[in-house]
């Protein structure tokens, strides 16, 4: 079972880190926009320049990143990613206490800390495949994946009873403090890291930036796989705006409505994640692949019919819980597919890649959906998001081009 596995210290010091920074990034939801309205006055216009551009800048950074990541050492990479994270918003609560914040800094803490997330990420993932058996990825993954969606669940409320308590920055200490925190975990890990391998004499060459693209469009698995995740993952983040705009503005929920409405659901995702490694072995990968992708998809558009009063709330959280139950059950797998098909001297160029493109479809997304809105209005712009995500699963890989190159994990230990 995925919660009696003892995976050993090393990986223990490496969840725990994950921790801490995933609960300081819990507390700190949201906290750039919030204090561009609060602190800054910023125009709406603006909030969703920093919520765009910020993440689309740190993307493009990212990117010449991934083959210096890829020929070093994980663990060093990783404490300085996060040392870059609590840098750059250490200087948040130290302007705003001097009187000198101001909105290009904040698009500049978001470029960086977007950028480091990436570059963190991919060395994570790579240092830990080389850390834990084969057969125990995919409990690691769904571990880190209970752990994204309890600290969503239990961050953002209490953020935001700290924001009122203590004022607009709080939540955004409490976040550089855990990237701190997590850069210290990961000192604590024991152990001589390997080198890394090369493939060639001159591994940083301009080709290298593109050979993550290169492995996952020319893997039969991975290439639907990421088709599907970028389509997927860009109309369920687009639909976040517009859920707002309805709930707040058009139905006339209160604020403390509206968090609840979608922190209390990701304790589903407690749910899918330990369900994950038995779902597989009793079922197969590509039948989780299949249905559960296909799951994730046909809920969306219940949005749409959301009205006021309880029933209004209960639709939306019912809605947010079906979503995160089939992704926090397919995102392990997912994950453990992609590890288990990369080579190791491209696992970091591939993750880089796989984020990169996901960060950019969320943003194009985004901004055609709220394009849309504002023509047609909230509602007929999440119809239209739910009606597209339910193209998705034919995306998904059949079985066939699967089968050739997968490994049989129903076989493995529960």
């Amino acid at each position: 079972m995925v919660g009696r596995r003892r995976l050993g210290r090393r990986f223990g010091w490496l969840w725990a880190s994950y921790a801490m920074s995933a609960y300081g990034s819990g507390l700190g939801f949201g906290a750039l926009p919030l204090i561009a309205v609060l602190v800054l006055h910023a125009r709406p216009a603006e909030v969703s320049v920093l919520s765009a551009v910020g993440p689309a800048v740190g993307a493009l950074i990212a990117v010449p990143l991934a083959p210096w990541v890829e020929f070093r050492r994980k663990r060093p990479v990783m404490i300085m990613m996060d040392l870059a994270r609590f840098a750059a918003m250490a200087t948040i609560p130290v302007a705003y206490a001097f009187g000198r914040l101001g909105f290009v800094q904040l698009l500049v803490v978001s470029a960086v800390v977007a950028a480091a997330r990436i570059a963190f990420n991919a060395a994570s993932g790579a240092y830990l495949k080389a850390l834990v058996r084969p057969d125990d990825l995919l409990i690691a993954n769904a571990r880190f994946e209970s752990t994204n969606w309890s600290s969503l669940a239990v961050g953002p409320p209490l953020g935001g009873a700290a924001i009122g308590l203590f004022g607009p920055v709080t939540t955004v200490v409490a976040d550089a403090l855990s990237y701190l925190l997590s850069a210290l975990g990961i000192t604590a890990i024991r152990g001589q890291e390997a080198a890394p391998r090369t493939t060639d004499r001159s591994p940083i060459r301009a080709g290298a930036l593109f050979d993550g693209w290169r492995h996952i469009m020319g893997h039969p698995g991975l290439r639907p796989l990421y088709l599907n995740q970028m389509l997927v993952a860009g109309l369920i983040m687009a639909t976040e705006p517009l859920v707002a705009v309805l709930l707040l503005r058009q139905l006339g929920f209160p604020p403390w409505q509206y968090g609840l409405a979608f922190a209390a659901p990701c304790l589903g995702g407690l749910i899918g994640s330990r369900m994950a490694r038995r779902v597989v072995a009793r079922f197969g990968r590509h039948r989780v692949f299949r249905t559960v992708g296909t799951l994730r998809a046909i809920w969306l558009i219940g949005l749409a019919f959301v009205g006021p009063g309880v029933i209004g709330l209960v639709t939306v959280m019912a809605v947010q819980l079906a979503i995160i139950i089939s992704m926090s059950l397919y995102s392990p797998v997912l994950a453990t597919y992609r590890l288990e098909h990369t080579p190791e001297h491209l696992v970091a160029r591939t993750l880089t890649a796989w984020s990169i493109g996901q960060q950019a479809s969320i943003a194009v997304l985004t901004a055609l959906a709220g394009l849309l809105a504002d023509v047609t209005g909230p509602r007929t712009a999440l119809t239209v998001a739910g009606l597209l995500i339910l193209t998705s699963p034919l995306l998904l890989p059949r079985q066939d081009r699967m089968s050739q190159h997968e490994p049989d994990l129903s076989r493995g230990r529960s």
